[in-house]
């Protein structure tokens, strides 16, 4: 899928390889425009670093020296990487503000719901009343 006009992509988590760091990152920079991308990571993904560190590098783009003198990752490791991928704690992008709007919205939406239900069951139950009176 092409997206028109990105300039700017952001990894909340690593990508386990060099090929899936260009695979984002590629989503800017289409067509000869230039863009931007931003990669957060932790201790537990120093590991992967130095690959993706190399590919940034002989793209031309600096790269701190930190980063560069990190261990290399063994096949072995990689592979296991790979095939399972580090396990993290979910993440929010939203506003608090903005999901307990949602909760007080949806817990609203619940007790509009039962209400009616409810004036609905006795409404059909004071006409089975009468119909049995009948």
């Amino acid at each position: 899928i092409d997206f028109k006009g990105v300039n700017m992509v952001i990894n909340y988590d690593l990508p386990t390889s060099a090929v899936e760091y260009i695979h984002r990152i590629g989503r800017t920079g289409r067509a000869g425009h230039t863009g931007k991308a931003v990669t957060f990571f932790t201790e537990d993904d120093k590991p992967l670093l130095r690959s993706i560190a190399n590919v940034i590098q002989r793209a031309g783009c600096p790269v701190p020296d930190y980063i560069k003198h990190f261990p290399k990752l063994q096949s072995k490791q990689k592979k296991k990487l790979i095939k399972k991928p580090l396990t993290r704690e979910s993440i929010c992008t939203t506003p608090q503000c903005f999901l307990k709007k949602a909760k007080r919205k949806t817990k609203t939406t619940k007790e509009n719901i039962k209400e009616k239900k409810k004036v609905k069951e006795d409404k059909n139950g004071s006409k089975l009343q009468t119909v049995s009176k009948s």
